[in-house]
């Protein structure tokens, strides 16, 4: 479990430190509001045949959270690897928290650190590296304190599909 940080706790020396927004904003055209429009419109009459309300109300409330996420700006966190763990705005997790890590770097499309969770909950955390972070020097820090899966070297499908549609 997560702490959160008062002015007594002790992090130790923090290594690197970044701002990232929570999720990723997109530039999302005319045609893509027609589509989404479209799909949904498909999705409601299927639930009107099907006499399906609640499928209607997911779909309804998708939208409309589509919408209002459209139209505000993510909240900004900073993250650091400290030498206690890892902190993630104002709370930090231990290092006995994470399974493993793995780096995915291949400008400009991806740039980012994926970091394994023991909780089942949330077992992937992605954090977007800032264009002017060494991934190297980063990968040697972690290194330190978890385990490196070198095998990993695409993002998972799931994030990768997430950003072709412009999702999130």
């Amino acid at each position: 479990m997560p702490k959160y940080i008062t002015p007594d706790t002790q992090i130790g020396d923090v290594f690197h430190i970044w701002d990232v927004q929570e999720y990723e904003t997109h530039t999302r055209g005319k045609w893509w509001y027609i589509i989404t429009i479209g799909i949904a419109a498909v999705f409601l009459v299927y639930a009107y045949f099907q006499s399906n309300p609640m499928f209607a109300l997911v779909v309804v409330l998708s939208l409309v959270i589509v919408y209002l996420q459209a139209n505000q700006t993510p909240p900004v966190h900073q993250f650091a690897i400290a030498e206690s763990g890892i902190v993630i705005g104002n709370k930090i997790y231990s290092y006995n928290e994470f399974e493993e890590f793995y780096i995915v770097y291949q400008p400009p499309r991806v740039q980012s650190l994926f970091i394994e969770t023991k909780d089942f909950v949330r077992p992937t955390i992605r954090v977007p590296l800032e264009s002017a972070m060494d991934p190297l020097d980063l990968r040697h820090t972690l290194r330190t304190y978890l385990p490196e899966n070198i095998e990993k070297e695409d993002e998972p499908w799931t994030d990768t599909w997430v950003r072709r549609m412009k999702i999130h």
